[in-house]
């Protein structure tokens, strides 16, 4: 398995992958939004995406970091936004692979910390995130203000 940064020229490899990825949260697929979106963050360098390939060169999977603050912290984080590995690839380490990735990522650009959030049953996902050294918050609470 092969981890590296995505391009413009992924969007026919991470399309399908980011339209999976919100289908796992109960979105309707749309593969023509999923496209829209990753092109607009990529050409407008708004997000990090690396992602895993197999040695034939079809994707696995693919994590995308965004960039922010930390007022407390006077510096640069990531937020880890979304991890998705295809169903066919999963148990093989490919999460792991692309975890390391982001982490390596963080560490050559500055970043004092890598932030992520996943469901509340996604124990999944919750077990690998803790067997890669990710401590779950809980001395905070976070709230959303959903505007639409």
């Amino acid at each position: 398995m092969t981890i590296r940064l995505a391009t413009i020229e992924d969007l026919d490899l991470l399309a399908p992958l980011f339209d999976a990825y919100r289908v796992f949260y109960r979105k309707s697929s749309d593969p023509d939004l999923a496209r829209r979106f990753l092109s607009e963050r990529l050409r407008n360098n708004q997000s990090t995406i690396f992602l895993a390939l197999r040695p034939d060169g079809t994707a696995a999977g693919f994590t995308q970091l965004f960039p922010t603050y930390s007022s407390v912290a006077a510096a640069p984080i990531l937020i880890l936004n979304d991890l998705f590995v295809e169903m066919g690839a999963r148990r093989q380490g490919v999460g792991a692979l692309l975890l390391d990735a982001a982490a390596r990522f963080g560490r050559d650009t500055g970043a004092v910390r890598l932030t992520l959030s996943t469901e509340v049953t996604n124990s999944t996902a919750q077990a690998l995130y803790e067997s890669q050294g990710w401590v779950r918050q809980t001395q905070f609470h976070v709230y959303n203000l959903f505007l639409s």
